[in-house]
């Protein structure tokens, strides 16, 4: 008989539940969204769903529709009634017994949550602190897997230093990104982030905060930058769906600026939320 152990309680394989035998929990083997809602609206649901269909698409899992999938969104989003939200969805190739290649007919599985988000006020007024860590995420970290086990490792590590956020930096020494957020420096009213590469993930914040600095007058540029050159920058700061601008005041140790959150960072805060209104 072939059995499965969940717990200590010994079950017949043909009578699991399918979601035990995920392929998400065998292999991360989908992707994911979150979004955000600011009084009650949606913030960017659009621009996340068409990343959602191309990470569906890079990895190949097909016959999702994504009015349907839009459709669940807005009905959950109307039934948990929550004016701030996070936006948690997934889609996996589906549920069977453990194979590396999947059967070609398997249905996707789809799962949701909504939950209260409240925004650290703290957080913008005094500033994070931040740690570097290797990045040793997979090559293709555009799309937007369930692999998810590096960034862990490395906001363990931070959490470990007293640190916020990690800051990973590849092979060749340059800034990739954060480990669950975009970063970004600011020099004599420049503003710069990394390029939009493999190594990147096309986020839906660092979109709006590149247009939020020009908005408010700042030169643009994304371009590799290496942490010895963070640090001597005048203003530092990540963006994420979830907590949108947090300024940084301390990089492996070193105070930036006079370690306090810099007027642009404030400007561009104000103009990243003029979106959301």
């Amino acid at each position: 008989m072939q059995i499965a152990m969940i717990q200590d309680q010994i079950i017949p394989i043909k009578e699991l539940e399918p979601i035990h035998l995920d392929r998400g929990i065998f292999f991360g083997d989908g992707v994911y969204e979150v979004l955000r809602s600011y009084n009650g609206r949606i913030f960017a649901l659009e621009e996340h769903l068409q990343r959602f269909t191309n990470s569906l698409s890079a990895i190949a899992i097909n016959g999702v529709d994504i009015n349907t999938i839009r459709s669940r969104i807005l009905k959950s989003f109307d039934a948990a009634d929550i004016s701030n939200a996070r936006i948690y969805f997934h889609i996996t190739r589906g549920s069977e017994l453990r194979k590396h290649l999947s059967s070609a007919d398997l249905e996707p599985n789809f799962f949701l949550t909504i939950t209260e988000l409240e925004d650290d006020i703290q957080i913008k007024k005094k500033g994070i602190l931040v740690s570097t860590h290797p990045d040793w995420r997979w090559k293709r970290c555009d799309i937007k897997s369930l692999n998810l086990l590096a960034n862990v490792l490395a906001r363990r590590d931070a959490a470990l230093k007293g640190c916020d956020e990690a800051i990973l930096v590849d092979e060749a020494g340059f800034i990739t990104e954060a480990a669950s957020s975009a970063f970004f420096s600011i020099s004599e009213q420049t503003l710069q982030t990394s390029p939009l590469t493999a190594n990147i993930l096309p986020s839906i914040t660092r979109q709006f905060v590149l247009k939020a600095g020009r908005n408010i007058g700042l030169e643009t540029i994304e371009k590799s930058i290496t942490p010895q050159q963070v640090c001597s920058a005048d203003e530092l700061f990540i963006a994420s769906t979830t907590q949108d601008i947090s300024p940084v005041i301390k990089f492996d140790g070193k105070l930036i600026g006079d370690g306090r959150p810099g007027k642009y960072t404030k400007l561009l805060t104000q103009e990243y939320l003029s979106f959301t209104a």
